[in-house]
């Protein structure tokens, strides 16, 4: 059965791009894209890696606005309306509740690779692993 609602989130990446080329390529359905922002906790800021505080929030959204921005003026290209929504907070948590509480029933997202012991978290990704284990729809990763 196709989809009624496709879930794209953004990250701002290369494959969080393509899976939004994909998505609008694949299905004729409403579409939203989503970035989600993720705060810096203390754990982040102590070692003094990064500077917490209110200027790098509003630089985190600031960016997930233009990312969503982004992403509309490439739908508008293809002649396709797209929803957008940016939330804070994890990504995979702010994914996985999107998905529960907007009636979406088919997720588009781009996998990362990266260090790691296990070998599906290798080749997809934490974000991507966790929403593909624990989604309760459809969940397609490119790479």
């Amino acid at each position: 059965m196709a989809p009624s609602h496709v879930l794209v989130p953004l990250d701002g990446s290369p494959l969080a791009d393509e899976a939004l080329t994909r998505a609008l390529e694949l299905f004729d359905c409403r579409i939203t894209v989503l970035n989600v922002v993720t705060p810096i906790d203390a754990a982040m800021s102590e070692g003094g890696l990064l500077e917490p505080g209110e200027e790098r929030l509003e630089a985190a959204r600031d960016r997930a606005d233009r990312v969503v921005e982004r992403a509309k003026t490439r739908a508008a290209e293809v002649d396709r309306p797209i929803e957008t929504a940016v939330e804070t907070g994890d990504p995979a948590e702010a994914i996985l509740g999107y998905v529960d509480a907007h009636d979406v029933d088919h997720v588009v997202m781009g996998g990362h690779g990266g260090e790691g012991r296990d070998l599906a978290r290798r080749l997809l990704g934490t974000v991507a692993t966790t929403v593909v284990g624990e989604a309760p729809v459809t969940v397609t990763v490119v790479r």
